[in-house]
Order: structure tokens, then C-alpha cells, then sequence
């Protein structure tokens, strides 16, 4: 039995709009997979790469290409519409990043052959549009009715993750995915006017069936004039065009408790693991697309066409007042970094009249426990905004000094175009240098074992041999170099675990020169001692194990244990 005949989802509220007119009649010689099949499916990689090279040879507005691999070997492509001459801004937008919210895909081919073919190639006047049209390709081909059950069509639909189990939309950061790479090398290259993610939604019925959000919605983006252009102009531009076209727009609504709406959403910043966080730490204005789950699959497509399209005009408009933003953030030397923060106490703000559905509850024999069963009737309800309030946040240095043997963050470092020098000679520098105290690794995620530890910052003046790399704070991408580099910050290669060396246990050797050894370290050095006497009292179990006494006494007996607990990177402090 398939999830599609068990599977009973909330009630559908009818619907129509004047993006209706978008769709072609039956028989249509470029009629898409999607609409032949009246958005019951959805086409495969195969399928869609044949329908894009038909295009471009009807077309010479289109050209197709590929831009690398995905971790299968499958070929990862992009549709350039545009229409020659000096080269022009380019909006970015891609599909499928999660494989079974597909809704970009199908939006898209149906926008490029208006665009190609039915007299809409005034879009590409002013910008060129560059779609990728599947992106996490491996989890697409993975087609199944059990994947995404909460979607409301198509039958079948990819996978979240890529081959190796690997989110991408987590991954900006930490680059592991091929495919992530390979994303990151054509945000370099095009350097967007615009980079829209298409996604569709979870969580809880409402009426809204189109939503969308930036990074740092509200005050919370790290880079600022940005940030306003989209909530200043993109925001009511595809607002308005939603509206007009029959479709009921608002700003991504994120739950904090999808059993209890009225609850109310968060604002938050982002970090540079996700999409619209890495477009903020680079300075290129991105947006979330959060189709609403339970609408139909043939109105979500028609609403994301819609926002497109709107996207495409708004960005050609303001490409002149775009590229400006961006070059005020790129310019912008911010000198901290927000790296914890928690719910505000007291809500932000209210959304009034928040479109919500009814539900109520039922006993379930599955859960033993009172479940939601959303009944489609349309309700308004006043709604808190809830915000946040920093906890942590860290001073910026003038620069970081990265090893040469950590290739692995030097090549993310590369990839993301954050610039560095290397010395010829050795130097001596007052350097922070940082220790771990209360490491402990976190349940695996996203193909690493995450770390968490509290942190000792101590000065002191360290030798640092030729080879080694200083990465300059003061650069456009300054930030993002923060994020990765400052161990603090929650999407900091350490956070993810690039350093196991580090937790490795010191070299040991015979338990009498040990003693010896501990003996005379608690003579003569008496913060050692102290520490040493509090672990005793703290800890009983530690207090009874005499190898781990020694082993302790040994780790902190002097500058012989370069790599345990010390984090390897060091900061050249104003």
C-alpha cells in the first residue's frame, strides 16, 4: 500500500486565481512534464534535461550548461536566458535543494518557455536569468510516496538529503557536498543581483499558500543595507504581484510550537550553514521561497511562476540601487561577532490578523496522546512576534594565523574567496591563543561530529614558522572569515569538528615518572595545584582513578602537548 492511499491530510480549500492563465491547453507542443500530467507528477533529471536541451536549440535565448558534479557522478546544470551583448546582472535562482520540494522546478520550466517562446523575453532587458533546476539531483532521483508525506503533491517526490545523507542547505559553510562546492564556485562566478532557494514549507495549516523570508528578518541581518533593499522593495514588489494574481502572500511564518500556532513565529539571525545566511555573510540579497505544504502542488507551482517573474522585474528595476546595497555591506568592517542569542523575553512585535485554519484535538491511538486534526475552516488570530536577545558575542581581531598543515580549512577558505597571505619568514607575534575546557562531542550531523567546549583565551608570544597563513579581518568577505575562523561562533570549522586531532590524549609514559613529575608540578606551581585539589572535591570518580590523575597533571605540566585541547587556530588581536 502506498503513503498516497493511507495518508489523509487536512482538508483542501478550493481555489483559483488568475495565475491560471500561465498554464497551457492540453496537446501543447511545449507544454511541461508537470502540466501534462495536471501536476499529479513531477519530471526526472533525465526527463527535464531532455525538455531544457529542446529549448535551447528552439531558442537562442537559452543556453545550457553544466557546472559541475554531484557526489553520483550526475551532471549539475543551469539554463542561462539571456539575451546577449555586453554581459548583464544575473538573478539566480535555484530548485530542489531539499529534492522533494520541487516546486522551483516545474515553476521554472514553465517561466523559461514563456520567456523563450511566448513573449516574455522583455524580462532579460536588463538582467539575465541563471535557473538551476535541480540542485540536489542525487536526492531527487530517489523518487518515492513516502518521501515528504506532509506535501500535498506530487505523487512521488526526491529525498532532503544528497547521496551522503548531507543537507545542503546546512552545508554553505562547512562545504563537504560536491554539490555545495560546486554552488558556492557559481555564486563567485555570477556574483547575483538576487539568489533565490525555493522551498516548500512544514509545520502548521494556514491559509497563506505562498511565503518567503530573508536572513535576519526584522533587525537580525549581519550586513544591513541588503537586508532593507529586500524588505523595502523586493518584499512588496512580489507581494503585490501574489496578490494580483490571486495567490495570498506573507512573510515565512516560522512556528515556535506547531501544536499551538497562536504562540506565535521567530525572528533570528542566521548562520552561514543555510542558504539565505551564507548570502547574507557574503552581501548578496537572498530569499527563502516557503511554499505552504498542504496547498495543492498545481497552486504552489503557479504561485512560485508568479514570484519569479515578480523577482525578475524588481531586480531589473533596482539593479542600479542593488548593486549599490551590496557594495555599502561589502565596504562595511563590522567589528564583532553576535554568536549566541535566546528568545526575548517580551514579544517584538504582533501580526494582528494572522490567516490561520481551525483545528482541534483528538486522542490518537498511534501517539497515546491528543493530536491535531485540521478542520479548513478559515480563522484569524492575533499572533506574537518573537525575537531575540544577544548572549554572546565576540570581538573581531585584526586577523587569524591558520597553520599550514590545516589544508582542510585552508581549501574552504579558498572556496569561499576569503583572501589570506602566507609568510616566507618565521615571526614572532603576542598572540590570543584559545584552550578547550568541557569539550564534548555532539550526535553526529550533516556527515560530522560537531563539538562544544567553553573556551580559555590566553596572550602570549608565540613563534610562527614560515608556511604559515594570516587571514586579514579587513576584506569584504571579513565576516564570513569570522564565522568560520572564531571558535565561538556556532558555524566555526571547530563547531564542526575539523580538528579531531585535538581531542586526542596526550603521550604518556611510566606511572613512577609521572608521579614524579605531578609531585613536583604541585610543589612549585600553585594554580595547578588549585585546579588539581578543586577536581579532587568535584569529582570522585577522578579522585579514585590514580592513571587519570597522572595523565591530568601531565597534560598540564607544560608547553609540551601542542595539540591537545588547543585549538590551532590564534588571533592577532588590535
Amino acid at each position: 500500500m502506498s503513503a498516497q492511499n493511507i495518508l489523509d491530510l487536512p482538508p483542501v480549500r478550493p481555489w483559483s486565481g488568475k495565475s491560471e492563465q500561465l498554464l497551457v491547453k492540453a496537446g501543447d507542443k511545449w507544454i511541461t512534464p508537470a502540466e501534462a500530467a495536471d501536476f499529479k507528477t513531477t519530471p526526472r533529471y533525465a526527463e527535464v534535461k531532455a525538455w531544457l536541451q529542446k529549448l535551447a536549440a528552439a531558442s537562442p535565448l537559452m543556453t545550457l550548461h553544466s557546472f559541475g558534479r554531484t557526489g553520483e557522478g550526475r551532471e549539475l546544470l543551469y539554463v542561462r536566458a539571456s539575451k546577449g551583448g555586453a554581459p548583464k546582472p544575473v538573478v539566480l535562482v535555484q530548485a530542489g535543494i531539499h529534492a522533494g520540494e520541487i516546486d522551483g522546478k516545474d515553476a521554472g520550466l514553465m517561466l523559461l518557455r514563456d520567456i523563450a517562446l511566448r513573449g516574455k523575453d522583455n524580462l532579460l532587458d536588463r538582467v539575465d536569468l541563471v535557473f538551476v533546476p535541480i540542485y540536489n539531483i542525487d536526492g531527487h532521483e530517489q523518487l518515492s510516496v513516502w518521501n515528504f508525506p506532509h506535501l500535498r503533491g506530487p505523487l512521488e517526490k526526491g529525498r532532503d538529503a544528497n547521496a551522503r545523507n548531507i543537507n545542503l542547505n546546512r552545508d554553505y559553510a562547512k562545504a563537504d557536498a560536491p554539490e555545495t562546492r560546486a554552488m558556492i564556485g557559481l555564486l563567485r562566478e555570477l556574483d547575483p543581483l538576487l539568489y533565490i532557494d525555493c522551498h516548500v514549507s512544514e509545520g502548521f495549516d494556514m491559509q497563506y499558500d505562498v511565503t518567503f523570508t530573508y536572513a535576519g528578518w526584522g533587525t537580525y541581518a549581519r550586513h544591513r543595507a541588503t537586508a532593507n533593499w529586500l524588505q523595502g522593495r523586493f518584499g512588496p514588489a512580489v507581494t503585490q504581484a501574489l496578490t494580483k494574481a490571486g495567490h495570498t502572500p506573507t512573510i515565512y511564518p516560522s512556528p515556535i510550537d506547531t501544536r499551538d500556532p497562536a504562540k506565535g513565529i521567530r525572528y533570528s539571525p542566521e548562520g552561514p550553514r543555510y542558504s539565505t545566511g551564507y548570502g547574507d555573510f557574503i552581501s548578496v540579497p537572498t530569499v527563502l521561497v516557503e511554499n505552504h505544504m498542504l496547498k495543492p502542488y498545481r497552486q504552489r507551482v503557479l504561485g512560485t511562476y508568479v514570484l519569479l517573474e515578480a523577482a525578475l522585474k524588481i531586480a531589473a528595476t533596482d539593479a542600479t540601487r542593488i548593486a549599490a546595497a551590496k557594495a555599502t555591506d561589502r565596504a562595511s568592517r563590522p567589528t564583532e561577532l553576535l554568536t549566541r542569542w535566546m528568545p526575548a523575553p517580551q514579544p517584538i512585535g504582533w501580526v494582528e490578523q494572522f490567516k490561520g485554519i481551525a483545528f482541534d484535538t483528538y486522542l490518537s491511538p498511534a501517539s497515546g496522546r491528543l493530536e491535531q486534526r485540521w478542520l479548513g475552516q478559515p480563522i484569524t488570530f492575533c499572533m506574537p512576534i518573537i525575537g531575540q536577545q544577544p548572549t554572546e558575542s565576540v570581538r573581531l581581531p585584526k586577523a587569524w594565523w591558520v597553520p599550514a598543515a590545516q589544508a582542510e580549512v585552508l581549501d574552504r577558505l579558498r572556496l569561499h574567496g576569503i583572501t589570506f597571505e602566507t609568510t616566507a619568514t618565521p615571526r614572532t607575534l603576542r598572540l590570543d591563543q584559545v584552550r578547550l575546557v568541557e569539550s564534548k562531542l555532539l550526535q553526529p550531523s550533516e556527515g560530522r561530529v560537531p563539538l562544544a567546549a567553553t573556551f580559555v583565551h590566553e596572550l602570549g608570544e608565540q613563534t610562527l614558522p614560515a608556511g604559515s597563513v594570516r587571514v586579514p579581518t579587513n576584506q569584504p568577505n571579513g565576516l564570513l572569515a569570522a564565522a568560520l575562523l572564531e571558535p565561538e561562533s556556532q558555524d566555526s570549522f571547530l563547531a564542526w569538528g575539523f580538528f579531531p586531532e585535538m581531542l586526542a590524549p596526550v603521550p604518556s609514559t611510566d606511572a613512577f615518572v609521572l608521579a614524579a613529575l605531578g609531585e613536583r608540578l604541585l610543589a612549585t606551581d600553585p594554580a595547578v595545584k588549585a585546579a588539581f585539589e578543586a577536581k579532587l572535591r568535584a569529582e570522585p570518580a577522578f579522585a579514585a582513578d590514580p592513571d587519570a590523575r597522572l595523565a591530568w597533571l601531565y597534560a598540564h605540566a607544560g608547553p609540551g602537548h601542542p595539540y591537545h585541547l588547543q585549538y590551532p587556530i590564534m588571533r592577532e588581536l588590535n
